[in-house]
């Protein structure tokens, strides 16, 4: 007999082979009809894998990410049979699940699919699906593998398996289609009863522009038409509220091709905005004790080859930019921390001066493929609200729990109540990605998890999401449409320190390395005015909003009036403008809410000789007529309860 500890705790005998999805069953009729994967002793494996030893055992439903992320593996694999019955000469390579849905990547050769032909795929990946043939893993030899791909003259596969060991190389059976794959599927094809087919992108093989284009599929899956219906609903709700259309409908920011794909430009509203939320940290980093500095756009190579930086990101930075005369070699800032260690290493320091902590919104630079750009969400050039914090050993614990109330009252700000936290460890089985001690890394690591369980906050660990240099608590914020963006991080560094020498006299006067933390509640400026856009649907707080209202005019006659309303507005320091075009009332009421302005007076015969406006409210309609200085005074109040530029 075995003992099989379950997710709650508690453990339960069986007899030595028994199966995962038996085990399920045993435990409820309803595991067992809604189990899609599970979990032993933190590997992924297998519903029908036998449980031969002791272990902890969990299992996972559509209501579990790795639930989805099973479905949607398996139901990549159930495309990639549906393109090879229809093109028979497509070369398949690799096909993972991702977020939202999965994708395949293929290379296409001499056919051509487009979205016209994507019904028709749909249909034939539905009479596959419902045929209800189980996911079977096998063991290949390593030439075994090769021979079976050089069949199917398929060179990615090949380049696959050639990077693998014999042993570890294992193949998916389904029906009569086989594809190389690690594992981690649903029972059978026949729990998918929905697919919908989303877009055709181009990617490059391995993301290296140097390798062949590829065609990439996206699509979506689910065990129940329902399910689909609803996440149609969703996706146009998210269409209206999509930032990049948001964006231009209030003129926050644009794109040039002349000026580069991926670098935005912040138009004065936008701009304003940008200004706001930095006022806004930057009086809450005062408070707690941070410290305002600024770094240039570039940096020597030799400075990114200390921190690492070069070994790890130079694929994805932008070209070195060769100087004339002394050929000096320098590259565009993918990092604000080896500037700033740079910073403290200006000076001497005692363990009395420490913490120190270092401030800046900083823009840097990475060379993200071009189909991976995305409005502000993914793009080449970004402003992260970053900051850096040395310290002792001794304070490290205090000074993460300080960072985590910061970024908790960050999102309040903003109301991203709905937030989970995901505490990101190296990748076990590949060292390599990382630098540093495995000292300095447990060390680390120890760390996070005591600050996350003093705060109890209810985190999941992910392996591999590390940074490379160490560590990270991961905020994940969920908006209005039920996405979850990755906003908030703070990273435990001890490498940087010991990479760049960083030192402090210590009590017995000997010396020492600070601890360095890195933080950055917003992430990054682009990507979290994107989300916000995408949460308020352009309708932001009154705190953060450009203009509070707009005036209004029913004709010129009443343009002098208005500039008197206008000027009390802003002694009062009330953001606003006016509407004097000469066009009906009804047209500017429209474009105003289009404009997502809070508030709209309008101005005409009855205001002006009243002495009064009539106040309009984008959501709550006609408020009626009120004085100027009653408006002033109720908007005054809201403005106030909700200006958070006052930390």
């Amino acid at each position: 007999m075995i003992e099989i500890t379950l997710k709650d705790g508690s453990t339960k005998k069986y007899k030595k082979g028994t199966s995962a999805f038996n085990i399920a069953h045993d435990i409820s009729e309803s595991l067992g009809r809604n189990v899609l994967s599970a979990n032993f002793n933190g590997n992924t494996i297998e519903l029908s894998t036998k449980i031969l030893k002791s272990g902890e055992l969990n299992f996972y439903t559509w209501n579990d990410d790795e639930g989805k992320s099973a479905f949607w593996h398996s139901s990549a694999h159930i495309l990639a049979q549906t393109i090879l019955s229809l093109y028979p000469s497509v070369k398949l390579t690799i096909g993972p699940s991702i977020d939202n849905g999965f994708y395949y990547d293929l290379d296409l050769g001499e056919e051509t699919i487009s979205e016209k032909d994507f019904s028709k795929i749909e249909e034939k990946f539905m009479f596959f699906a419902k045929q209800k043939n189980e996911f079977k893993m096998r063991l290949s030899t390593k030439l075994d593998a090769k021979e079976f791909y050089k069949k199917n003259k398929n060179p990615y596969k090949l380049e696959l398996i050639e990077n693998l060991q014999d042993g570890e190389i294992s193949f998916c059976d389904h029906s009569d289609f086989s594809d190389l794959c690690r594992g981690g599927h649903i029972p059978h094809t026949g729990l998918v009863k929905a697919i919908k087919l989303l877009n055709i992108a181009g990617a490059y093989w391995k993301g290296d522009e140097k390798n062949k284009q590829l065609t990439r599929i996206y699509g979506i899956s689910f065990p129940k038409q329902k399910h689909l219906k609803e996440y149609l609903t969703l996706v146009e709700e998210a269409n209206k509220r999509d930032h990049r259309k948001i964006g231009k409908e209030l003129n926050l920011f644009t794109f040039s091709n002349k000026v580069g794909l991926g670098l935005p430009l912040w138009l004065p509203k936008g701009t304003d905005l940008k200004n706001r939320l930095q006022t806004f940290l930057k009086k809450a980093q005062n408070k707690a004790g941070y410290e305002i500095v600024e770094t240039p756009h570039i940096g020597k190579k030799e400075l990114y080859e200390t921190s690492g930086h070069f070994e790890k990101y130079g694929m994805d930075s932008f070209q070195p930019i060769e100087t004339p005369g002394k050929k000096e070699t320098f590259l565009l800032k993918p990092m604000n921390c080896p500037h700033h260690c740079e910073i403290y290493s200006s000076q001497n320091w005692s363990y009395k001066d420490l913490p120190v902590r270092y401030a800046e919104f900083g823009t840097v630079y990475r060379y993200e493929q071009s189909g991976e750009l995305h409005g502000l969400t993914r793009v080449r050039g970004f402003t992260q609200d970053d900051a850096h914090i040395f310290c002792t050993p001794e304070q490290l614990e205090e000074e993460f729990i300080n960072v985590i109330d910061l970024v908790s009252f960050v999102f309040g700000a903003v109301s991203f109540d709905e937030f989970t936290v995901q505490v990101s460890l190296r990748d076990p089985n590949n060292p390599q990605k990382y630098i540093g001690s495995d000292k300095n890394w447990n060390l680390a690591e120890k760390a996070i998890l005591n600050a996350a369980n003093s705060k109890n906050l209810n985190y999941k660990i992910e392996y591999g999401e590390a940074a490379f240099y160490g560590p990270k608590l991961d905020f994940l914020v969920k908006d209005a449409l039920g996405r979850k963006w990755q906003l908030g991080t703070i990273q435990v560094d001890y490498n940087l320190p010991e990479r760049f020498d960083l030192k402090y006299k210590a009590k017995n006067n000997e010396f020492m390395r600070p601890v360095m933390i890195h933080r950055a509640p917003f992430g990054s400026l682009e990507r979290f005015v994107a989300i916000l856009l995408e949460h308020t649907g352009g309708k932001l707080p009154l705190w953060l909003v450009p203009d509070h209202l707009i005036i209004l005019t029913l004709s010129e006659k009443y343009e002098k009036y208005a500039k008197k309303v206008l000027n009390k507005l802003k002694i009062n320091e009330i953001r606003a403008l006016i509407d004097n075009r000469n066009e009906t009332v009804g047209k500017k009421i429209r474009d105003a809410q289009l404009k997502k302005y809070p508030y709209m007076l309008i101005v005409g015969e009855k205001e002006m000789k009243d002495n009064v406006v009539s106040v309009r409210h984008r959501t709550d309609g006609d408020l009626g007529s009120l004085t100027t200085e009653t408006f002033i005074q109720k908007l005054s109040t809201e403005i106030n309860k909700s200006n958070l530029t006052e930390v």
